[in-house]
Protein backbone atom coordinates (compact mmCIF):
# COMPACT_ATOMS: atom_id res chain seq x y z
CA UNK A 1 0.00 0.00 0.00
CA UNK A 2 1.44 3.38 -1.02
CA UNK A 3 -0.30 5.30 1.76
CA UNK A 4 -1.39 4.93 5.37
CA UNK A 5 -4.69 5.82 6.97
CA UNK A 6 -4.04 8.45 9.60
CA UNK A 7 -5.11 7.16 13.05
CA UNK A 8 -7.73 9.56 14.37
CA UNK A 9 -9.59 9.33 17.65
CA UNK A 10 -13.36 9.58 17.82
CA UNK A 11 -13.10 12.98 19.48
CA UNK A 12 -10.90 14.22 16.61
CA UNK A 13 -13.45 12.99 14.07
CA UNK A 14 -16.34 14.64 15.90
CA UNK A 15 -14.40 17.91 15.97
CA UNK A 16 -13.58 17.59 12.26
CA UNK A 17 -17.24 16.93 11.34
CA UNK A 18 -18.39 20.01 13.23
CA UNK A 19 -15.78 22.12 11.49
CA UNK A 20 -16.74 20.69 8.10
CA UNK A 21 -20.32 21.82 8.70
CA UNK A 22 -18.99 25.38 9.02
CA UNK A 23 -16.89 24.96 5.88
CA UNK A 24 -20.02 23.84 4.05
CA UNK A 25 -21.50 27.32 4.51
CA UNK A 26 -18.40 29.08 3.19
CA UNK A 27 -17.89 30.09 -0.46
CA UNK A 28 -15.62 27.83 -2.53
CA UNK A 29 -12.31 29.12 -3.88
CA UNK A 30 -12.64 29.65 -7.63
CA UNK A 31 -10.20 30.65 -10.38
CA UNK A 32 -12.36 32.03 -13.16
CA UNK A 33 -10.93 35.48 -13.81
CA UNK A 34 -8.04 37.77 -12.87
CA UNK A 35 -10.07 40.30 -10.90
CA UNK A 36 -11.10 38.16 -7.93
CA UNK A 37 -7.55 36.91 -7.14
CA UNK A 38 -6.26 40.49 -7.23
CA UNK A 39 -8.96 41.55 -4.77
CA UNK A 40 -8.19 38.65 -2.43
CA UNK A 41 -4.46 39.45 -2.66
CA UNK A 42 -5.10 43.07 -1.74
CA UNK A 43 -7.16 41.99 1.29
CA UNK A 44 -4.39 39.57 2.31
CA UNK A 45 -1.75 42.30 2.21
CA UNK A 46 -4.00 44.68 4.13
CA UNK A 47 -4.54 42.11 6.89
CA UNK A 48 -0.80 41.41 7.04
CA UNK A 49 -0.06 45.12 7.41
CA UNK A 50 -2.25 45.19 10.54
CA UNK A 51 -0.61 42.11 12.09
CA UNK A 52 2.71 42.21 13.90
CA UNK A 53 5.11 40.15 11.83
CA UNK A 54 8.07 38.20 13.24
CA UNK A 55 11.60 39.41 12.65
CA UNK A 56 12.51 38.31 9.14
CA UNK A 57 15.02 39.23 6.47
CA UNK A 58 13.80 40.05 3.01
CA UNK A 59 16.28 39.80 0.19
CA UNK A 60 16.35 39.24 -3.54
CA UNK A 61 17.89 36.23 -5.19
CA UNK A 62 18.34 37.61 -8.67
CA UNK A 63 14.87 38.98 -9.31
CA UNK A 64 13.13 36.59 -6.87
CA UNK A 65 12.31 37.89 -3.36
CA UNK A 66 12.71 35.51 -0.43
CA UNK A 67 11.78 35.86 3.24
CA UNK A 68 14.14 34.33 5.80
CA UNK A 69 13.26 33.34 9.36
CA UNK A 70 16.08 32.18 11.63
CA UNK A 71 16.17 30.36 14.98
CA UNK A 72 17.71 32.06 18.02
CA UNK A 73 20.76 29.80 17.86
CA UNK A 74 22.79 28.27 15.07
CA UNK A 75 20.42 26.57 12.59
CA UNK A 76 20.62 22.79 12.28
CA UNK A 77 19.19 22.86 8.77
CA UNK A 78 17.21 25.03 6.39
CA UNK A 79 13.75 24.70 4.85
CA UNK A 80 12.82 26.03 1.43
CA UNK A 81 9.14 26.90 1.85
CA UNK A 82 6.82 27.34 -1.14
CA UNK A 83 3.43 28.80 -0.21
CA UNK A 84 0.04 27.81 -1.59
CA UNK A 85 -2.82 29.94 -2.89
CA UNK A 86 -3.88 28.33 -6.14
CA UNK A 87 -0.92 29.95 -7.97
CA UNK A 88 -2.87 33.24 -8.05
CA UNK A 89 -2.83 34.53 -4.45
CA UNK A 90 -0.49 34.41 -1.47
CA UNK A 91 3.00 35.48 -0.53
CA UNK A 92 5.92 34.33 1.61
CA UNK A 93 4.62 36.10 4.71
CA UNK A 94 1.36 34.13 4.77
CA UNK A 95 3.24 31.06 6.04
CA UNK A 96 4.88 32.84 8.97
CA UNK A 97 2.95 30.96 11.67
CA UNK A 98 3.64 27.55 10.15
CA UNK A 99 7.26 28.42 9.45
CA UNK A 100 7.85 29.72 12.97
CA UNK A 101 6.53 26.40 14.21
CA UNK A 102 9.26 24.62 12.21
CA UNK A 103 11.90 27.13 13.32
CA UNK A 104 11.09 26.59 17.00
CA UNK A 105 10.46 22.84 16.92
CA UNK A 106 13.28 21.80 14.58
CA UNK A 107 15.89 24.52 15.06
CA UNK A 108 15.97 25.26 11.33
CA UNK A 109 16.02 28.44 9.29
CA UNK A 110 13.24 28.90 6.74
CA UNK A 111 13.61 30.53 3.34
CA UNK A 112 10.18 31.25 1.87
CA UNK A 113 9.89 32.04 -1.84
CA UNK A 114 7.86 35.08 -2.96
CA UNK A 115 7.34 33.74 -6.46
CA UNK A 116 5.37 35.68 -9.07
CA UNK A 117 1.67 34.85 -9.35
CA UNK A 118 -0.21 33.43 -12.29
CA UNK A 119 -2.56 36.41 -12.59
CA UNK A 120 0.25 38.21 -14.43
CA UNK A 121 2.82 35.50 -15.18
CA UNK A 122 2.60 32.19 -17.08
CA UNK A 123 2.93 29.25 -14.70
CA UNK A 124 6.33 28.49 -16.20
CA UNK A 125 7.49 31.78 -14.64
CA UNK A 126 6.44 30.56 -11.20
CA UNK A 127 8.40 27.36 -11.75
CA UNK A 128 11.41 29.42 -12.81
CA UNK A 129 11.25 31.59 -9.67
CA UNK A 130 11.16 28.57 -7.36
CA UNK A 131 14.05 26.94 -9.22
CA UNK A 132 16.12 30.14 -9.02
CA UNK A 133 15.57 30.29 -5.24
CA UNK A 134 16.37 26.58 -4.85
CA UNK A 135 19.60 26.79 -6.86
CA UNK A 136 20.71 29.83 -4.84
CA UNK A 137 20.00 28.10 -1.52
CA UNK A 138 21.67 24.85 -2.55
CA UNK A 139 24.64 26.27 -4.39
CA UNK A 140 25.24 29.99 -3.88
CA UNK A 141 24.25 30.77 -0.29
CA UNK A 142 27.34 30.67 1.96
CA UNK A 143 25.32 31.15 5.16
CA UNK A 144 23.60 27.77 4.76
CA UNK A 145 26.28 26.01 2.70
CA UNK A 146 26.90 23.11 5.10
CA UNK A 147 23.33 22.55 6.25
CA UNK A 148 20.84 19.87 5.17
CA UNK A 149 17.96 21.29 3.15
CA UNK A 150 14.28 20.35 3.19
CA UNK A 151 11.64 21.47 0.71
CA UNK A 152 8.12 22.12 2.03
CA UNK A 153 5.09 22.96 -0.10
CA UNK A 154 1.33 23.16 0.34
CA UNK A 155 -1.37 22.88 -2.35
CA UNK A 156 -0.09 24.90 -5.34
CA UNK A 157 3.15 25.12 -3.37
CA UNK A 158 3.24 21.33 -3.27
CA UNK A 159 3.05 21.35 -7.06
CA UNK A 160 5.85 23.90 -7.33
CA UNK A 161 7.96 22.03 -4.76
CA UNK A 162 7.69 18.70 -6.59
CA UNK A 163 8.36 20.39 -9.94
CA UNK A 164 11.42 22.12 -8.48
CA UNK A 165 12.85 18.84 -7.21
CA UNK A 166 12.37 17.22 -10.62
CA UNK A 167 14.03 20.20 -12.32
CA UNK A 168 17.00 19.94 -9.93
CA UNK A 169 17.88 16.57 -11.46
CA UNK A 170 19.78 18.66 -14.03
CA UNK A 171 22.18 19.53 -11.18
CA UNK A 172 22.76 16.27 -9.27
CA UNK A 173 25.24 17.86 -6.86
CA UNK A 174 22.54 20.33 -5.76
CA UNK A 175 19.76 17.75 -5.53
CA UNK A 176 22.02 15.60 -3.35
CA UNK A 177 21.92 18.31 -0.68
CA UNK A 178 18.13 17.98 -0.29
CA UNK A 179 17.47 15.69 2.68
CA UNK A 180 13.70 15.49 2.35
CA UNK A 181 10.42 17.02 1.21
CA UNK A 182 7.16 17.61 3.08
CA UNK A 183 4.18 18.04 0.77
CA UNK A 184 0.64 18.86 1.84
CA UNK A 185 -2.24 18.10 -0.57
CA UNK A 186 -0.41 19.15 -3.73
CA UNK A 187 -1.57 19.35 -7.34
CA UNK A 188 0.50 16.99 -9.47
CA UNK A 189 -1.50 16.55 -12.68
CA UNK A 190 -2.59 19.75 -14.44
CA UNK A 191 -5.11 17.83 -16.54
CA UNK A 192 -6.89 16.65 -13.39
CA UNK A 193 -6.62 13.30 -11.61
CA UNK A 194 -9.79 11.16 -11.34
CA UNK A 195 -10.80 12.70 -7.99
CA UNK A 196 -10.48 16.19 -9.52
CA UNK A 197 -12.47 15.28 -12.61
CA UNK A 198 -15.32 13.78 -10.59
CA UNK A 199 -15.43 16.49 -7.88
CA UNK A 200 -18.98 17.68 -7.27
CA UNK A 201 -20.58 20.87 -5.92
CA UNK A 202 -20.45 19.61 -2.31
CA UNK A 203 -16.63 19.86 -2.27
CA UNK A 204 -15.42 21.83 0.75
CA UNK A 205 -13.26 24.95 0.32
CA UNK A 206 -12.49 24.26 -3.37
CA UNK A 207 -14.86 24.66 -6.32
CA UNK A 208 -15.14 21.03 -7.41
CA UNK A 209 -16.99 21.43 -10.72
CA UNK A 210 -14.69 24.23 -11.89
CA UNK A 211 -11.33 22.68 -11.04
CA UNK A 212 -10.49 21.16 -14.43
CA UNK A 213 -11.35 24.39 -16.22
CA UNK A 214 -9.30 26.35 -13.69
CA UNK A 215 -6.26 24.20 -14.47
CA UNK A 216 -6.78 24.91 -18.17
CA UNK A 217 -7.01 28.65 -17.50
CA UNK A 218 -3.63 28.44 -15.77
CA UNK A 219 -2.09 26.80 -18.84
CA UNK A 220 -3.78 28.47 -21.83
CA UNK A 221 -3.10 27.59 -25.43
CA UNK A 222 -1.70 24.09 -24.90
CA UNK A 223 -3.16 20.59 -25.16
CA UNK A 224 -3.76 18.19 -22.31
CA UNK A 225 -0.86 16.13 -23.62
CA UNK A 226 1.41 19.14 -23.17
CA UNK A 227 -0.04 19.81 -19.70
CA UNK A 228 0.95 16.28 -18.66
CA UNK A 229 4.62 16.85 -19.42
CA UNK A 230 6.84 17.11 -16.34
CA UNK A 231 7.77 19.20 -14.52
CA UNK A 232 4.52 21.03 -15.41
CA UNK A 233 2.68 17.93 -14.18
CA UNK A 234 5.09 16.36 -11.68
CA UNK A 235 3.07 13.14 -11.49
CA UNK A 236 4.57 12.01 -14.81
CA UNK A 237 8.19 12.77 -13.88
CA UNK A 238 11.10 10.46 -13.16
CA UNK A 239 11.39 10.09 -9.39
CA UNK A 240 14.62 8.12 -9.35
CA UNK A 241 17.13 9.82 -7.11
CA UNK A 242 14.68 12.16 -5.37
CA UNK A 243 14.94 12.53 -1.57
CA UNK A 244 12.47 10.89 0.83
CA UNK A 245 9.12 12.65 1.04
CA UNK A 246 6.36 12.95 3.62
CA UNK A 247 2.90 13.61 2.16
CA UNK A 248 -0.55 14.35 3.55
CA UNK A 249 -3.98 14.69 1.97
CA UNK A 250 -7.52 14.72 3.28
CA UNK A 251 -10.13 12.12 2.46
CA UNK A 252 -12.59 14.84 1.36
CA UNK A 253 -10.07 16.75 -0.73
CA UNK A 254 -10.73 16.65 -4.50
CA UNK A 255 -6.92 16.57 -4.86
CA UNK A 256 -6.81 13.26 -2.98
CA UNK A 257 -5.73 11.20 -5.98
CA UNK A 258 -2.86 13.59 -6.76
CA UNK A 259 -1.10 12.64 -3.52
CA UNK A 260 -2.02 8.95 -3.57
CA UNK A 261 -0.87 8.50 -7.18
CA UNK A 262 2.41 10.36 -6.82
CA UNK A 263 3.17 8.42 -3.62
CA UNK A 264 2.97 5.19 -5.62
CA UNK A 265 5.70 6.43 -7.98
CA UNK A 266 7.94 8.23 -5.49
CA UNK A 267 10.33 5.72 -3.94
CA UNK A 268 10.77 6.55 -0.28
CA UNK A 269 7.49 8.47 -0.01
CA UNK A 270 5.44 8.18 3.17
CA UNK A 271 1.87 9.27 2.48
CA UNK A 272 -1.01 9.70 4.92
CA UNK A 273 -4.73 9.90 4.14
CA UNK A 274 -6.61 11.87 6.79
CA UNK A 275 -10.18 10.76 7.55
CA UNK A 276 -12.90 13.32 6.83
CA UNK A 277 -10.35 16.11 6.26
CA UNK A 278 -10.83 18.78 3.61
CA UNK A 279 -8.30 20.74 1.58
CA UNK A 280 -6.25 23.20 3.65
CA UNK A 281 -6.70 21.30 6.93
CA UNK A 282 -3.30 22.26 8.42
CA UNK A 283 -4.64 25.81 8.84
CA UNK A 284 -7.76 24.74 10.74
CA UNK A 285 -7.96 25.04 14.57
CA UNK A 286 -8.27 21.29 14.96
CA UNK A 287 -6.49 18.68 17.06
CA UNK A 288 -5.87 16.53 14.00
CA UNK A 289 -4.16 19.42 12.21
CA UNK A 290 -1.93 20.04 15.21
CA UNK A 291 -0.97 16.36 15.33
CA UNK A 292 -0.10 16.36 11.62
CA UNK A 293 2.13 19.41 12.00
CA UNK A 294 3.81 17.87 15.05
CA UNK A 295 4.44 14.67 13.07
CA UNK A 296 5.92 16.67 10.18
CA UNK A 297 8.29 18.53 12.49
CA UNK A 298 9.33 15.28 14.17
CA UNK A 299 10.00 13.77 10.73
CA UNK A 300 12.24 16.71 9.78
CA UNK A 301 14.08 16.46 13.12
CA UNK A 302 14.68 12.73 12.65
CA UNK A 303 16.12 13.30 9.19
CA UNK A 304 18.32 16.07 10.55
CA UNK A 305 19.74 13.59 13.07
CA UNK A 306 20.36 11.03 10.33
CA UNK A 307 22.22 13.57 8.22
CA UNK A 308 24.30 14.59 11.24
CA UNK A 309 25.13 10.97 12.04
CA UNK A 310 26.21 10.27 8.45
CA UNK A 311 28.39 13.38 8.49
CA UNK A 312 30.12 12.31 11.73
CA UNK A 313 30.78 8.82 10.33
CA UNK A 314 32.21 10.26 7.11
CA UNK A 315 34.47 12.66 9.02
CA UNK A 316 35.73 9.94 11.40
CA UNK A 317 36.31 7.51 8.55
Amino acid sequence: MAYQHWPASESELVQMRRFNQKLGWMPRFKIRNRVTPRLIQALLRASQALKKAPVAERKKVGSVPVRILRPSGTPKGVVLDIHGGGWVIGNAQMDDDLNLGMVNACGVAVVSVDYRLAVDTPIEGLLEDCLVAARWLLGDCPEFADLPVFVVGESAGGHLAAATLLALKQWPELLERVSGAVLYYGVYDLTGTPSVRTAGPDTLLLDGPGMVQALRLLTPGITDEARRQPPLSPLYGDFAGLPPALMFVGELDPLKDDTLLIAERWSGAEAHLLPEAAHGFIHFPLEMAGNVLAYSRKWITQHLHRVGTKKLIAESG
